[in-house]
């Protein structure tokens, strides 16, 4: 008698998949990672603007932001070697100035994340 390698029955398909729950568990969990990286750097660098060295509190924290160096949002190494905490008139300028710089070099249509 030959022996089949066949499964002896047959697997159930997954089924209908929810999409817009996938999207929301999705958006759930950036949301919480976003909320990690925030205050592990605020933790790491402090309630100060990194370039204008404006101080924060608990009434106006909500002005200061977190910029990721090489512009990579999913880039949050432990160490926040990537991140740089900018109040918001700071970090409007840095992503301004990247724009700006795009605008002189003759490519107007691309911007430049930093």
């Amino acid at each position: 008698m030959t022996r089949s390698f066949r499964p002896s029955r047959r697997r159930r398909s997954p089924g209908p998949v929810d999409v817009d729950a996938v999207i929301r568990e999705a958006q759930e969990q950036a949301r919480v990672r976003a909320r990690d990286y925030r205050a592990r750097s605020l933790e790491l660098h402090g309630w100060i603007c990194g370039r204008c060295a404006r101080e924060f509190d608990e009434k106006n924290l909500y002005l200061l932001t977190v910029h990721h160096k090489d512009g990579n949002h999913e880039n949050n190494p432990s160490d926040g070697s990537n991140w740089e905490n900018l109040c918001a008139d700071c970090h409007e300028a840095e992503h301004t100035r990247g724009r700006l710089g795009d605008y002189l070099r003759g490519s107007p249509g691309e911007s430049r994340r930093r």
